[in-house]
C-alpha cells in the first residue's frame, strides 16, 4: 500500500474513532431506572430510552475496538490483508468499510456458516 493511502485511511479511521468518542457522552443513560417522577407510560418510555442508549453503547464500542485494530494493522503494515485468507481486500471494500478485517470473499463465508 502506498504511503499516501496509508495516511487517508488513518484519517478515516481516526476521524471517525474521534466522532465516536465525541458522541459518547451523549449516549449515555440520563435518567437512573427506578426513578419515581411519571406516570407508568413516562416509566415505560425512559427505560426504553435507556436500553436503546446502552445498545448504542455496545454497538460503539465494537465499532471503536475494529477501528483500533485496524489502526494497530497500520502501524503494524498489516492494513488492508484479509485476516483469514491473507489476500489483498479490495480497495472498494476498504473504502465502504476501513475498518475490516476481512475480503469480501471471506466475509461472505463467514455470512453461510
Amino acid at each position: 500500500m502506498e504511503p499516501s493511502e496509508i495516511l487517508k485511511y488513518r484519517e478515516i479511521l481516526t476521524s471517525k474513532r474521534d466522532d465516536i468518542l465525541g458522541s459518547a457522552p451523549g449516549r449515555a443513560p440520563s435518567v437512573e431506572p427506578g426513578s419515581k417522577s411519571g406516570d407508568w407510560i413516562d416509566h415505560s418510555s425512559m427505560e426504553s430510552d435507556i436500553h436503546v442508549r446502552l445498545a448504542l453503547q455496545q454497538t460503539d464500542s465494537k465499532l471503536l475496538r475494529a477501528i483500533e485494530e485496524a489502526i494497530l494493522r497500520l502501524d503494524q503494515g498489516l492494513y488492508g490483508i484479509c485476516m483469514d485468507c491473507e489476500e489483498e481486500i479490495a480497495a472498494a471494500r476498504l473504502e465502504a468499510v476501513p475498518w475490516t478485517r476481512v475480503c469480501i470473499n471471506c466475509k461472505e463465508r463467514q455470512g453461510k456458516k
